[in-house]
């Protein structure tokens, strides 16, 4: 899948009023990390909450990713939406309408449910299933409804994707950026192995 560009993908948003031509540039938002400020190699994923690959990845990879090197202060991780796809949006959406503190609990809810919120036929029924998993997180109806509503947010949301998205040159997902190295997906041991090397360039000679 390749990137569509940020007037496509708003478009297909809930919120139904279309940006004025003449706005503003929104502004982009920063980025909700795990792991320790000062860890030595951060670690970006680029994911889509609709790319299997990318459910694959947090189901086999990211816990052991998180246990070994995230919790022990070694990796800071990043987690960057990219929006495919209507649905993807509507539940980057989600996934920060919790606040940053619940982003990482709702994007692995997403993931691991991920087969059945998307078994909608419709726009409708996948949106009532994303709103089930919304209401599991804690969130009220009123609150996920003023998400999905609030445009000026949607527009931040899609232009951080396309900043960070371009200026990373990212045409699929899930593709990651180690210690400054694009690195494709692959198995844990050869991320593993691209990790460690990392840690070692980081480490002060001696």
């Amino acid at each position: 899948m390749f990137l569509r560009s940020a007037a496509t993908v708003f478009a297909l948003t809930l919120a139904a009023p279309v940006l004025a031509q003449e706005a503003a540039t929104p502004e982009t938002l920063p980025d909700i990390a795990q792991g320790a400020e000062d860890a030595p190699v951060t670690l970006i994923e680029y994911a889509s909450f609709t790319c299997g690959h990318c459910a694959n990845f947090h189901s086999d990879v990211y816990p052991q990713l998180k246990a070994d090197y995230i919790d022990t202060g070694m990796v800071r991780f990043v987690q960057r939406d990219v929006y495919f796809d209507q649905p993807g949006l509507w539940a980057g959406i989600l996934a920060r309408c919790g606040g940053d503190d619940k982003f990482y609990p709702v994007a692995d809810m997403l993931f691991d449910e991920q087969a059945t919120w998307l078994a909608g036929g419709t726009g409708d029924e996948i949106a009532a299933n994303l709103r089930r998993i919304g209401l599991k997180a804690g969130m009220t109806e009123d609150q996920m409804t003023a998400c999905w509503n609030d445009t000026g947010k949607v527009e931040q949301l899609i232009a951080t994707f396309q900043a960070n998205a371009t200026a990373d040159e990212i045409e699929a997902t899930p593709t990651f950026i180690i210690g400054g190295e694009k690195v494709s997906n692959q198995p844990w041991e050869s991320m593993k192995a691209v990790i460690d090397e990392k840690l070692s360039e980081a480490q002060p000679a001696e």
